[in-house]
């Protein structure tokens, strides 16, 4: 590999000559920004086969679960890459590729990660460990210099929680009965302390944490927890925002004891609930059923090539599975994201 070493570095000087503004991007959490590493692992939370992807590139399902790209592919593209991260469990991250970093997420995982080993996913814990073999990898490409200019250069994103919440505590028994929503907030927002903490002591330094979506208008969720009403469930829509309110603050008191960190809470909560609530203005047709199947509750294996009713334009839907956003919507979080982050970028 090291031999190697000198010819990789000049090409990644090329990528970075064509205008990347940044020279690489780490990901972690869960199915928002999963780019296929659920793919080999033997769970039932995956998305590389059809209708998954079938507006992607070539379209062929990647393990990406829309139709097409995600907003992370979309903020990727925005900053000047012309490939996107590779999931670091597939056999796309190997030499040059892993010199635009890495997308070390997985559907089904959280902060909380007992709600990875339910599903037998990867917990953001071993995405840490991943990231660190990832550091190894990359010293032996361009040196530990080299290396640890482009981690404290690159910009990492985080997106979890969901799936702790929808997937983990509100169906499970017996976390509901010894947490609220508030304590079990706490649970998770010490989990995200402590790995934040874990990527500073690695070399990063820029650093956007998404927050939580308005749980309670997902269509899956309305489905599950909305006892038969058509509208967004309140009480997961207040713990969403009760959790969101934390994440600022434990972000700020990070920043104040990290003194070189750059950390930035992306809003993702206000973007989405004006495209539920305002879908006409914003050039959708359709928001309380998703695109796939009925649109009320199939995700992963449930939305697949044999689901009846799946539509046939998913540009008019801002939800493509019962969880997740088509790319017309991802297009416009996308935008809105880039925006709230913009500081991430600057020198």
């Amino acid at each position: 590999m090291k031999f190697l070493a000198p010819f990789i570095f000049l090409t990644f000087l090329l990528f970075e000559a064509k205008g990347q503004i940044v020279p690489a991007l780490f990901i972690f959490g869960d199915s928002i920004v999963d780019v296929g590493n659920n793919n080999d692992l033997v769970t039932l939370i995956k998305a590389n086969f059809p209708p998954y992807g079938r507006d992607f590139v070539d379209h062929e399902p990647t393990g990406r679960f829309s139709n097409g790209k995600l907003a992370l592919d979309i903020i990727a593209e925005k900053v000047g890459f012309t490939n996107h991260q590779p999931a670091y469990m597939s056999d796309k991250a190997n030499g040059e590729m892993l010199l635009i970093g890495a997308n070390f997420a997985s559907a089904a995982s959280g902060y909380y990660n007992a709600t990875a080993i339910l599903y037998n996913t990867i917990s953001l814990s071993q995405q840490l460990e991943n990231y660190r073999e990832y550091k190894n990898k990359l010293v032996d490409i361009t040196g530990k210099s080299n290396a640890s200019s482009r981690i404290s250069r690159g910009i990492h994103l985080i997106s979890a929680g969901s799936s702790d919440f929808l997937q983990n505590y509100y169906i499970n028994p017996l976390l509901f009965a010894t947490n609220t929503p508030d304590t079990f907030s706490d649970i998770l927002l010490n989990s995200y302390d402590h790995f934040i903490q874990n990527l500073y002591e690695l070399g990063a330094r820029r650093i956007g944490v998404a927050t939580l979506p308005p749980l309670g208008c997902l269509p899956a969720a309305i489905t599950a927890f909305g006892h038969g009403n058509n509208h967004c469930v309140a009480r997961l829509n207040n713990n969403a925002i009760s959790f969101n309110n934390k994440l600022r603050h434990r972000s700020q008191r990070l920043t104040r004891r990290l003194s070189k960190l750059k950390l930035v809470v992306l809003d993702i909560y206000n973007p989405l609930y004006t495209l539920i609530t305002e879908p006409a203005e914003n050039g959708f047709a359709e928001v309380r059923r998703a695109c796939c199947g009925t649109g009320l509750l199939e995700t992963s294996i449930l939305c697949n090539q044999h689901s009846i009713g799946t539509c046939s334009n998913a540009s008019q839907y801002v939800f493509w599975d019962g969880f997740h956003p088509t790319e017309a919507a991802n297009q416009i979080l996308a935008d809105k994201l880039f925006k709230s982050g913009s500081s991430l970028i600057q020198p």
